[in-house]
């Protein structure tokens, strides 16, 4: 009674340890994770990609060893003055770009957390075999199923119904000779399939007829709406919902929303030439030099400024390389087309909404309108020329009353005054 009693106090003994270890590194990696997405991923990958800090595998290779790390995490900028031979070297290899001090922000145990995390990192995408991690514009990491290519179905169901085809001709072609048999006429001989195609078609000319013009015409038709789609290289059904990750976190509902930053400020060519422009870096300083933090990213994202300006924080003078900021352009048209931002805002009096959504509560912009040859058309048609008040008009408009007085009431829409002529938009 003694020796199960002893035995089962074991057990439990060491069940309860290893089940408090087991839920202790659990939630350890659990918050390494999550730790290492809120702080470290928006510089660091786990692999060896380099993004605007080094790649971390094999880091606990390269390091030195004991606290060396941690202390690094915490407090780069220590060990740098310190004169840490180590530290300048990282420092100096990254072109002198100062990591964040996570001093006071994160605590002993949060670091402990995300070296776990680094030390046994998630596997490759793919490599556990039907699920692929991705991630989405927010940065979330999802799990998508994988699953056989549709190409693949679609040619397996075609051979498929090949051999049901095959067999079901086949056993119709013994049903008819039994039945011959049966009643004294002579077997039907076995035609290919090609054969009996042909032999059908000659029999039934004026259907044949009225399905070739039906594909002809629907083949037609799908030409001339494919012709609307030319050039613009998002989805190719819809062309809307473009959405790419731009390298720095910018939020149009933020700073043109909230802060009400009129789209001049940043685009400051558009009223004056054909282009809307992408805004320079020292449009971005003249208010970031300043403000250091952001409401939802902290200093993360506008540290990437500093980097790409050259700009010190600490010294506030621009004494770092200075490195472009590569954006991804989201809204693109066709080199045959020509499109004039300054003509559709200045004298056109069209707002930016009308092309590119209510930017103002986007926090990543998108495509949402299609930008098609059809949608341009169809704008043209339907959008009145602002033509009162405006000196750019002001002969046309007389010319076009006197001309035509007394007739109509007639709306001045843009197609009335050459906006579908073709050399409008191609030249």
């Amino acid at each position: 009674m003694h020796n199960n009693m002893s035995h089962f106090s074991l057990k439990s003994l060491f069940g309860a340890v290893f089940l408090f270890f087991a839920f202790s590194f659990g939630l350890n990696a659990q918050d390494g994770a999550k730790l290492f997405k809120q702080n470290c991923a928006v510089c660091h990958t786990v692999t060896d990609q380099k993004l605007t800090g080094p790649g971390l595998a094999g880091v606990f290779d390269r390091a030195p060893k004991g606290d060396w790390l941690h202390n690094w995490i915490l407090n780069n900028e220590k060990l740098i003055k310190g004169g840490d031979a180590y530290a300048n070297k990282i420092y100096n290899e990254n072109g002198k770009a100062a990591m964040t001090v996570f001093e006071g922000q994160l605590t002993d145990k949060d670091v402990d957390a995300i070296l776990a995390y680094i030390k046994n990192p998630p596997p490759p995408p793919g490599a556990g075999g039907d699920k692929v991690a991705t991630a989405d514009q927010s940065g979330e990491v999802k799990e998508e199923k994988g699953g056989i290519d549709p190409l693949y179905l679609l040619l397996g169901g075609i051979v498929i119904i090949a051999i049901i085809i095959g067999a079901l001709r086949s056993v119709r072609h013994s049903l008819q000779n039994s039945y011959n048999r049966k009643e004294g006429k002579a077997e039907t001989p076995e035609m290919t399939f090609g054969q009996e195609v042909k032999e059908w078609i000659s029999g039934h000319r004026r259907l044949v007829g009225v399905f070739v013009i039906i594909i002809a015409f629907g083949g037609m038709k799908s030409c001339w709406d494919a012709c609307y789609r030319l050039g613009v290289y998002y989805d190719w059904q819809t062309q809307k919902g473009y959405h790419p990750e731009q390298p720095i976190k910018f939020s149009h509902k933020l700073h043109a929303g909230d802060n009400e930053i009129a789209c001049q400020y940043c685009h400051n060519s558009v009223e004056k030439s054909r282009h809307a422009g992408i805004p320079t870096v020292n449009i971005c300083m003249n208010c970031h030099k300043g403000i250091q933090t952001g409401p939802q990213y902290g200093d993360k994202e506008i540290a990437k400024i500093y980097a790409a300006s050259g700009f010190d924080p600490k010294t506030g003078t621009y004494a770092n390389p200075q490195n472009p900021i590569k954006w991804i352009k989201v809204h693109t048209l066709p080199d045959h087309v020509y499109f004039n931002h300054s003509q559709h805002v200045v004298v056109g009096k069209q707002e930016c909404a009308t092309c590119h959504g209510d930017v103002k509560k986007m926090t990543t912009v998108e495509q949402k309108s299609p930008l098609t040859m059809k949608w341009c058309i169809e704008c043209h048609r339907k959008t009145e020329v602002a033509m009162e008040g405006n000196a750019y008009y002001d002969k046309m408009h007389k010319a076009l009353k006197e001309k035509y007085k007394g007739q109509y009431d007639v709306k001045f829409t843009v197609d009335k005054i050459g906006g579908l002529e073709c050399a409008k938009c191609h030249y």
